[in-house]
Parts: C-alpha cells; structure tokens; sequence
C-alpha cells in the first residue's frame, strides 16, 4: 500500500486515484469486438462483457490503485507446505493442505520415482477400457479399511468424485439435502443430476429432521450430504445423530471426509473415529487425495454394490482417465505414514488447539472452529481482509483470504490451515502479527463500506 494511504484514512490524491481508475473500467462497459457493426449490435461473442469478468476488473483495479497485491494465484518459489518462498521471501505458510507434512518425504518421493519408471507417468485411458492396475486397487483397500467399508474407488479428480457420484446414483425423482457451508463439488453436483436441492443450516439438525418430516415421502430416494470438517468454519457436525436422522427417515448418507482425513480421530481416520460412530452406518464417504495424502484426486468408499455401480455409471470414471501411478502411490504410501506415525495427528491437533487458544485471547472472532486444522480469523469486510492478508504477507506470514462467493456476504476472513510442522513460535507470532494489523485497519477506519461511501459522494460532487 502506498505511504499515504498506510499512515491513516485514505488520502484525498489516493480517492481520486481509485474513482478516476474505476471510471476507467465502467461494469457496463462492452469491448470492441473484431466483428462487423451489424454483427456486434445483434450477437455479443465476447468474453470481457461476462458480469463476473467486469467484477474481476472493477477488483483488480481496486486493488491497483491501493497498490494491494493481486492475492489470487500468488507464485510460490518453493515446496509449499507450512513454510514457502513468495517473491523471493521466506514466509510461515498457513496456506497449505499439507497438514501432516508429508509433501516431499523421502519415503514418498521414492515410492514415486520407482512408480514412474516402472508405470510412466499415465495410465492412458480411462480404466473401463485400458484394465486395471494394481496399485489402484491397493490403494482403494487401504482406503476402503479406513472406513471399514466393503469397498472404494479413486478418481482422478477430487472435485469431479462428487459430481459424478451424485449425478450417477440421483435424478428428477430425488431429493437433496445438504448443510449449508457444503463444498461447491456438491452444489455442482446437485445442480447437473436433476434432483430437488435444498440447504439446512449450519450444522441444524433440527431443520434437517423438520424438512424430511415434512417432504421425505415426496422422493423416491433422499441423499444428506454434510463434510466431516467444514473448510471454511473448521467445525463438524454431530455424526452420531445425523446418523440417526437419516436411518429414521431411510436416506443415503454421504460424509465429506475431505479435511477431516489424517485431522481427526486419535490415528486420523477421521469425523467417524472421533465421533465413536461406526463408519459403516455411513452410506458414502467421499474424500481427496491432495490433503493429508499429499498427491491428487478423489474417492469415495462405501457398499461393494455402491462401487460397482459408480465403475460402470460415475461419468468421472468411465469417461476420465484413471489415475497416474506416481499420484496413487504417492496417496498410498502417505496413507501408511499416517497409519505408523500417530505423533503426527497428535502434532497437528495440539498445534491446531494451540491457534485457536492465543486467537480467542487475543478478541480475534475464529467463528465455530474446532481448532484442528482449519481457523478463520472472520473479518466480514472483504476489503479489509484483503489488505489484512497483504499486510501480514509484509511481515512473513502468508493466510489466505477468503471474499464473496467463496464465503456468504459479511463474513469474509483470512483463512488458517494449520499444520502438524509449524513451530509454537510461529503459530503465536501469526496471530500477533494478526492482531497487530488488524487493529491498526480498525483505527485507520478502512473499509469496503467506507470506501463506496466516499466513491458515491465524490461522483455525487
């Protein structure tokens, strides 16, 4: 940010700045297109006059003008797991799905090699015409035993795992109902299978029974959806009555287990372990390759007749590629580390307990959290977040913001990912330095609201 705008409230030069760079780029403004004029009055073919795209440029001139660093798809110079190098600088990264610090171990990186020059780097078509392997089935029975379940089945994409679950086992006749704070994977999902969708609120239990007591014989089938660790809360739900509500009212259950694997649990095996509830009264579990596991893609466990069914029906596996040795190896062989080194679950949950404890003492709102991997520091004004996050990248520390759509309005925050290999000293100056900085913002009065108020008086002028 510049000098002037970082001393106090924004300088009379810096608003005129913002307000002549924003009537630079108008939200209704069309580009000219490489079409004739008769064309362009009647077919608009262009990209720049998409609403989210004219939204993407009102930001980045904001953020220009304020001289902020544009936050999304920030290179990073090396290995990004609880530490990084960003523009050539160390920094203490709470950025990173690397939670168990597992990226790069020697016993990985070698399992991978070996994997690539024994399997190459693809397995070339998809794996209802191109065969099995035999590291795709050993990683799903080690997944599959995780869960206690009869069976799972990897995809190559942890996002397309959901969409393709859901649109192969619902259509028109069903109902969907998922929390809230549900990842967008489902949403998508639920959106493209057809099926009624609606939300309940956050971890309401009590608005989940109301709706299926009022609608469940409505549907043939009614799949609940709920994450074991919500990505952007770091809370769960009650496992043990959702449990109960869906066997009451005969529904399918799918846990989105993808943050809680190698997170909950005394030996990480998730929302069920540490809930006490037999993972078997669960129907689905869903889950990625790319957090605890450190490698890409997605899975899903559960009844032998489920994984047959999505072998031959799941549009994500019988039109995708399957999945790479070198990535199923790597999840594989993560998977047995967390197994045999418990002292890394514990690690992460102490340190998690940790941040969340000196964020309460220092009046910082971390919302719902559990304290485990996953801490907002919630802000609700988005540009305020942003230039808490830029101004806390300046002192070494790197958390991501979180804005609209991403979360719901006014609650933007900063989000933590908490690792088992940060160090007390780091977890403790970052909230420091976070709440350092954030009462500076609060003093200097910068806000999204602040500033619309002094763009519309100044166009008003």
């Amino acid at each position: 940010m510049t000098a002037e705008s970082t001393r106090g409230r924004l300088t009379r030069s810096v608003k005129s700045a913002l307000l002549d760079t924003m009537r630079k780029t108008p939200v209704g403004e069309k580009p000219v297109r490489g079409v004739g004029p008769s064309q362009a009055s009647r077919h608009d073919v262009s990209f720049e006059s998409l609403p989210a795209y004219q939204q993407l440029r009102t930001q980045r001139a904001l953020a220009d003008t304020l001289d902020i660093g544009f936050p999304f798809y920030r290179a990073h110079e090396a290995r990004a797991g609880a530490h990084s190098v960003i523009a050539g600088k160390g920094v203490v990264n709470f950025a990173s799905y690397d939670y168990l610090g597992l990226n790069a171990h020697p016993e990985i990186t070698k399992a991978v090699i070996e994997a690539a020059e024994t399997w190459g780097t693809s397995v070339s078509a998809s794996r209802i015409t191109a065969g099995e392997r035999g590291f795709h089935r050993d990683l799903e029975r080690a997944l599959a035993d995780v869960y206690e379940a009869e069976d799972s089945l990897v995809f190559v994409s942890g996002h397309a795992t959901a969409i393709s679950t859901i649109a192969a086992l619902l259509g028109p006749k069903d109902l969907i109902l998922h929390d809230s704070l549900i990842h967008n994977c489902v949403v998508v999902g639920a959106q493209l299978c057809g099926a009624t969708r609606r939300a309940f609120p956050h971890n309401d239990l009590d608005a989940l029974n109301d709706i299926l007591a009022a609608t469940r014989d409505r549907f043939e089938r009614v799949l609940i959806v709920t994450e074991g660790l919500f990505s952007m809360d770091g809370d769960g739900p009650d496992l043990a009555r959702i449990v109960d509500i869906k066997e009451q009212y005969g529904c399918w259950l799918m846990v989105d287990d993808a943050h809680a694997l190698g997170i909950l649990g005394k030996t990480g095996k998730g929302i069920a372990e540490m809930a006490g509830v037999d993972p078997k009264r669960v129907d689905i579990w869903l889950g990625t390759l790319s957090k605890t596991l450190v490698s890409c893609g997605g899975y899903v466990a559960g009844k032998r007749a489920l994984v047959d069914y999505l072998k031959l029906a799941a549009p994500g596996m019988v039109y995708s590629v399957g999945l790479p040795a070198p990535a199923a190896i790597a999840a594989l062989t993560a998977l047995k580390i967390m197994l045999r080194e418990p002292e890394r679950v514990a690690r992460l949950q102490a340190n998690g307990q940790l941040f969340l404890r000196k964020a309460r003492e220092a009046k910082l709102d971390v919302g719902t959290s559990w304290g485990y991997a996953v801490t907002p520091v919630i802000l609700g004004d988005s540009l305020r977040t942003v230039l808490l996050a830029e101004r806390l990248l300046g002192r070494g520390y790197n958390a991501f913001p979180i804005v609209p759509p991403g979360v719901p309005e006014q609650s933007a925050r900063l989000r933590f990912f908490i690792s088992s290999e940060h160090t007390s000293d780091e977890i403790e100056g970052a909230v420091n330095a976070t709440r350092e900085e954030l009462t500076r913002l609060e003093r200097e009065g910068v806000s999204l609201a602040t500033m619309a108020k002094l763009m519309m008086a100044k166009v008003r002028s």
